[in-house]
């Protein structure tokens, strides 16, 4: 097939991107489909996924794929919000058995895996070696190496959200909060090679850096950005005292996103001091740009991507 997608489906967001084989790069998609979702309020106390969250992926899975030509072939993937639910494979199934669509889920450690491969192809071999730091909704992903391929992939169970409803929203103090985060973080990353550049991968880390004074994402992807851990400590208490509809009028925070922004600006922190590092280069492309390398780089080989299953359109 000429053109290879990948669909991502992640808590607040189905998102299709679409490129042309010869084209080669995720930089020029041939097109680019999103719908919103807000699994995040379909999710109970228990970790399971209701029906609700069943039905908004279902109709947006079934609405992207009304735009996508037959010459297209898609792989679909499902992030941590239905990865880590407590009935994700009776969720799977259903979504499978109403859209015809088999929905793949990595490791946390095959997204790191992934993310790297992504912030290697954004800066180049030249860039040295890198340690990239993605926080998620669920996880929080770090991947280390000096080549194509990361030397050390981890996965934590310290996403934005995750931290949000197990200590934050429960009323632990922030001041615990930090602290407890950081022990975690520094434990589960000792002893872990995380030389080179700090790579932020994620929606979290672009909007964190935004807050701090980072160019608006409407000036492109091309422009430097950097999130610096003195600015995040002097943020993340700010943001602390505010509520979640004072967070969404801060520049760079999003509506959807304020809840959960005061656990993701924690792990941040926590990530860079257990790394060693005073900053994080900010990159655009993550998961699903390193998919679609791999994907483009290796057309004729299924087992690249690792028990994947395609379907398509």
């Amino acid at each position: 097939m000429g053109r290879v997608g990948v669909l991502d489906i992640g808590c607040f967001s189905a998102h299709l991107v679409v490129v042309d084989r010869a084209d080669g790069t995720p930089s020029r998609p041939s097109s680019d489909h999103k719908v919103r979702l807000r699994l995040d309020r379909a999710i109970d106390t228990a970790g399971r996924l209701s029906q609700d969250g069943v039905d908004q992926i279902t109709r947006a899975v079934t609405e992207i794929l009304r735009l996508v030509q037959r010459d297209v072939e898609v792989v679909a993937y499902a992030t941590s919000s239905i990865r880590d639910a407590a009935n994700a494979d009776r969720v799977l199934r259903q979504i499978t058995r109403r859209t015809g669509v088999n929905l793949l889920t990595f490791s946390g450690e095959r997204e790191a895996q992934l993310s790297y491969v992504a912030a290697r192809h954004w800066f180049g071999h030249a860039a040295g070696p890198l340690t990239v730091l993605d926080v998620g909704g669920g996880t929080a992903e770090v991947a280390a190496g000096r080549g194509t391929q990361p030397h050390t992939a981890v996965s934590l169970p310290l996403g934005a959200r995750t931290l949000t409803q197990t200590c934050i929203a429960n009323g632990m103090p922030l001041k615990e909060v930090r602290a407890t985060t950081s022990e975690r973080v520094r434990d589960a990353l000792q002893d872990t090679d995380l030389t080179g550049m700090a790579v932020g991968c994620s929606k979290v880390m672009q909007q964190l850096a935004r807050l701090a004074g980072a160019r608006p994402q409407r000036e492109g992807p091309l422009v430097t950005r950097h999130l610096h851990l003195s600015d995040l400590r002097k943020w993340i208490p700010r943001l602390g005292d505010l509520t979640a509809a004072q967070r969404a009028e801060l520049p760079g925070i999003s509506r959807h996103r304020a809840r959960q922004s005061l656990a993701g600006a924690v792990v941040v922190e926590a990530l860079l001091v257990a790394t060693g590092h005073e900053s994080v280069r900010i990159c655009p492309w993550a998961t699903q740009e390193g998919l679609l390398l791999e994907l483009l780089e290796h057309p004729d080989d299924p087992a690249s991507l690792s028990h994947n299953r395609r379907f398509a359109s």
